[in-house]
């Protein structure tokens, strides 16, 4: 039989395991997103090159799939420290996922910037660039989170179905 581990080290593996991996995952979302082209003109606003613009779409899609693969992984980490209590695995990966959500967001968002003002004051003709990366869809935001809970959820299941088996032994 191993040793339990404290509730205070789990939380703690998760705020570290959580900012780490969200700036990790910030990188790859910014090499894997689509940019939105932007027509940058020197007296007004930029705006899309294109009525809507599929590229908002792929962009979220691929946040949401980092974060929910992210929000397993960790998880399943996470439980398998502490499985006895998984009241606590649910609070560090409720904790693991908004951190490292946030992480991903601003390392991607960075990398992915465009000063477009700078480009307006710059320019004296239309410019095509590629636009800042960005979350246009807010739902995105709680993939992570989400993700962790059904992972808890169904080990809870899964403990209660086996006890439920066991009893009726």
């Amino acid at each position: 039989m191993t040793a339990e581990r404290r509730p205070l080290a789990v939380i703690a593996a998760a705020v570290v395991v959580g900012l780490v991996s969200g700036a990790a995952l910030g990188v790859v979302w910014a090499a894997l997103a689509p940019r939105v082209p932007l027509v940058v003109r020197p007296e007004n606003a930029a705006v899309p090159d294109g009525f809507q613009p599929e590229e908002y779409l792929a962009s979220d899609v691929a946040f949401g799939a980092l974060a929910i693969i992210a929000g397993i992984a960790i998880t399943i980490g996470l439980a398998s420290m502490r499985r006895e209590h998984l009241l606590t695995v649910l609070l560090a990966s409720l904790i693991a996922g908004a951190l490292g959500t946030a992480a991903m967001w601003f390392v991607g968002t960075r990398l992915g910037s465009v000063d477009i003002e700078g480009l307006q004051a710059t320019i004296t003709e239309e410019l095509v660039v590629d636009g800042p990366l960005q979350v246009s869809l807010p739902v995105m935001f709680v993939m992570w989170p989400l993700a962790g809970a059904i992972v808890v959820t169904v080990l809870a299941l899964a403990d209660w179905l086996a006890d439920l088996s066991s009893r009726g032994r």
